[in-house]
């Protein structure tokens, strides 16, 4: 379902079972909940940031007590980051690029936006999925495709416009835009109704190992190196030439590609008490989580407190002062 969230709850096995909520109110002045009650803005059902998120929920609910956490689908990154800063959401996972948009006032944000980061996640990786009749072997072939640059207020779609406008695209002219979600993305690419698809997540993704699986030859992934010295002179430092290894879809070679960090964001009116104790949760309890998700291992204290222009919360940073 496009521009709307929706209320899920994901279980740590499985994905999809669903967790009970104490009663309380939500309190956007003061960051969130004021009654143990906390809601995670996560992102597409067949994304990473979903299964990361219920991890996290059921995480809290073992773990802290007098807590209760629900996860929530979204369209991810932008979104997720103004629902925290109305106080829909007390938690928020984004790529970085979005949130340093956020902070800053600028992008598709209109003002600075009042969150802080408990930490930094992993990189998601940039996968641009095109038919393999289409005739597309740069991004300069989408020109005059039909292309999905990922849900409204998605983190995708901000990578998505700018790696066009690289390429020297206007994603509003030169391709036949679509803005679909992850699931509604794949069906579309593997029934001849798009020609590509731009996704930012981590490795693998559900709904993109599916494609592959179905789909086999009759798709292929784009060499996305060409564009990366633009798009850090262009928009920002923190997208880095990464790789999307054979083995995570079980293609037939690594594909060169764009990495972004992931950053899970809060408001800035958090008590510190409860950004502490949401820190130490997530590292003390990594295991569970990359149980979860593979990509949870990537998660470190070396690199938590890397969180571009957005600040820590002064309850991580009381957490990381205590590791050393």
């Amino acid at each position: 379902m496009r521009g709307r969230s929706v209320r899920i709850g994901v279980g740590l096995a499985v994905g999809a079972m669903a967790l009970a909520a104490c009663g309380g109110q939500r309190d956007a002045a003061n960051g969130g909940s004021t009654s143990g009650r906390l809601s995670i803005a996560t992102g597409n059902t067949t994304g990473v940031y979903y299964v990361m998120g219920g991890g996290l929920a059921q995480l809290i609910n073992r773990h802290l007590p007098g807590y209760r956490a629900t996860a929530e689908a979204t369209a991810a990154s932008v979104e997720n980051i103004k629902r925290v800063a109305d106080g829909q959401s007390d938690i928020a996972f984004t790529l970085a690029d979005t949130a340093n948009d956020a902070v800053n006032g600028t992008g598709a944000f209109t003002s600075p936006q009042p969150i802080r980061a408990l930490a930094r996640l992993y990189d998601n990786v940039t996968q641009v999925v095109v038919r393999a009749d289409a005739g597309i072997n740069r991004l300069e072939d989408l020109k005059g495709k039909a292309v999905s640059t990922g849900s409204p207020n998605s983190g995708t779609e901000v990578v998505a416009t700018r790696l066009l406008a690289s390429a020297g695209l206007d994603p509003d002219v030169d391709v036949k835009r679509q803005k679909l979600a992850l699931p509604e993305s794949t069906d579309a690419l593997q029934n001849g109704k798009i020609d590509a698809l731009f996704w930012v997540g981590g490795l693998p993704t559900a709904g993109i190992k599916d494609l592959v699986a179905t789909a086999k030859d009759k798709i292929k992934f784009l060499d996305l190196s060409p564009y990366l010295t633009t798009m850090q002179n262009r928009f920002t430092k923190l997208y880095h030439a990464g790789t999307l290894p054979m083995a995570s879809y079980g293609l037939s070679a690594d594909v060169p590609t764009i990495t972004v960090p992931n950053l899970l964001v809060v408001r800035d009116t958090m008590s510190n008490d409860l950004a502490y104790k949401l820190t130490k949760l997530l590292f003390e309890y990594k295991a569970d989580l990359v149980k979860v998700h593979k990509e949870a291992r990537n998660i470190n204290l070396k690199t938590a407190q890397l969180t571009g222009d957005v600040v820590l919360h002064e309850g991580s940073k009381q957490y990381y002062s205590e590791q050393h």
